[in-house]
């Protein structure tokens, strides 16, 4: 199949070329004939599938079918909003709608928090067809009077999941409110929770589901490792791997940012160059981190889950888990920053007696055993005892919990890098990620993404 037999326009196929792709992926393949058909969709695909292209492609052609000069009050009208959870996905985003549309004349916008907010309400002013936006931000400009969306056609939420992992389920519900009863709703995710089919169900009409993986599955081009390791010796044994296996591009997940940090400091100390990246971090900061690491100025990059989400780097070889996530869907987001397009890609997960019950979640979730390899040197100690994981100022799990301090049946599960939510569902105030409002965009915690092709490879990302 190619991309002339999906019905794009030839503007829109020389830009696809011109970006050195020639053969849609499944997603692309199934979601691009759905979108142009019209109607809902529900699309479930594994990270790194090239989904972004899936719907930018069609909806760049569906605008193009109508007239880009149409204008309200001598501005043009928001007709695309896709939303994003955080401000790299929402920049990388933008970069494709940006180079698949080089030869169309329309015009896309992208707004974020982190940086201030007079720049965006004045490249707003003359209007914009295609927005792409976190959720805080756009409320404060909406509040601000600095856009409208009462003209969309057609509604993108793109890593759905996430945005309801990080707290945007009622900042999402305030940006429906504004939009046209009449659109089209495109719903993409990785995971398919029970909190996402409770979403579906309210804003999608009949929707035609699109699913290119199993439910919840890791990367079949991923090869998964477990190293059983003692807790104090886990940062030994990375710095072994690295100098080992002469390891030259890395990103290391942690869970919390005082955890990057830390680990940060000690790869220096070991002679790593190294980085953190998280919600701490400036937006400067981030995206000059993310540079180097692309350009191999740094070989470690340490993030938290939010910090690294939607990082989009070509063929990045390696992805360690230094701490298993808690939340089991995590892992699948972690392990699928490598393994991307058509690239082969190594998720090596250091884990102590204290993550043993994450694992075994995560093996349940993905479900297959991962292979246990134990590095001479670093045999875990058998008579060690499991110790309790502290994942925030109220919340312990592991050994020794009691329960009191987990979340309650049905609660949201807090997203690692990101404090836990109370019993009702708040979030405590201490956490990485607050609840977005108007005037203080949950966006400002963001990281900044990119779009770079991926090279050799024959389908678009």
């Amino acid at each position: 199949m190619s991309f002339e037999s999906l019905g794009l326009r030839a503007d829109i196929l020389r830009a696809i070329a011109e970006a050195g792709y020639s053969t849609p992926t499944p997603i692309q393949a199934q979601a691009i004939p759905a979108v142009l058909k019209g109607g809902d969709i529900l699309a479930g695909a594994q990270t790194g599938t090239g989904k972004t292209a899936g719907f930018t492609l069609p909806l760049l052609e569906k605008l193009s079918q109508q007239s880009a000069e149409k204008t309200i009050k001598g501005k043009r009208p928001v007709r695309a909003l896709i939303l994003t959870p955080t401000r790299e996905l929402a920049a990388q985003v933008h970069e494709n709608v940006r180079s698949y549309s080089k030869y169309l004349p329309l015009k896309a916008t992208v707004v974020f928090g982190g940086v201030s907010i007079n720049p965006q309400m004045m490249n707003l002013r003359g209007g914009t067809d295609i927005l792409v936006a976190t959720p805080g931000r756009l409320l404060d400009l909406v509040n601000q009077n600095a856009v409208s969306l009462r003209e969309v056609e057609i509604l993108v939420l793109d890593e759905a999941d996430r945005m309801l992992d990080m707290g945007f389920i009622h900042d999402i519900k305030k940006v429906l409110a504004l939009l046209p009863k009449q659109r089209q709703n495109l719903l993409f995710s990785a995971t398919f929770s029970d909190e996402i089919k409770t979403l579906a169900d309210k804003l999608l009409n009949k929707p035609t589901l699109i699913e290119v993986a199993r439910r919840n599955t890791a990367s079949e081009r991923v090869t998964q490792r477990v190293y059983p390791v003692d807790r104090n010796r886990k940062r030994e044994l990375l710095s072994h791997l690295i100098g080992e296996g002469k390891w030259q591009q890395v990103l290391i997940f942690t869970r919390t940012k005082h955890g990057a940090n830390k680990l940060t400091e000690q790869l220096l100390e070991d002679g790593i160059r190294a980085a953190a990246i998280h919600g701490n971090k400036s937006q400067g900061a981030r995206t000059k981190a993310l540079e180097d690491f692309k350009q191999g100025s740094i070989r470690a990059l340490v993030a938290t889950d939010i910090a690294a989400r939607g990082i989009d780097i070509d063929q990045l070889p390696h992805v360690v888990n230094y701490e298993l996530p808690n939340v089991p869907e995590d892992y699948v987001h972690r392990i699928g920053r490598t393994g991307r397009a058509d690239a082969e890609g190594i998720a090596v997960s250091l884990v102590c007696i204290d993550e043993e019950k994450f694992l075994r979640d995560i093996e349940k979730l993905i479900k297959r055993n991962i292979e246990k390899q134990i590095i001479p040197g670093f045999e875990p100690d058998p008579n060690a005892k499991p110790e309790p994981i502290v994942l925030g100022r109220r919340m312990t799990i592991g050994a020794g919990d009691t329960g009191r301090n987990r979340p309650k049946p049905g609660a949201s599960k807090p997203a690692l890098g990101q404090k836990p939510r109370n019993g009702n569902g708040k979030k405590h105030s201490t956490g990485e990620q607050r609840a977005a409002k108007p005037g203080n965009s949950a966006s400002h915690n963001h990281r900044k993404g990119s779009s770079h092709p991926q090279q050799n490879v024959k389908s678009a990302g």
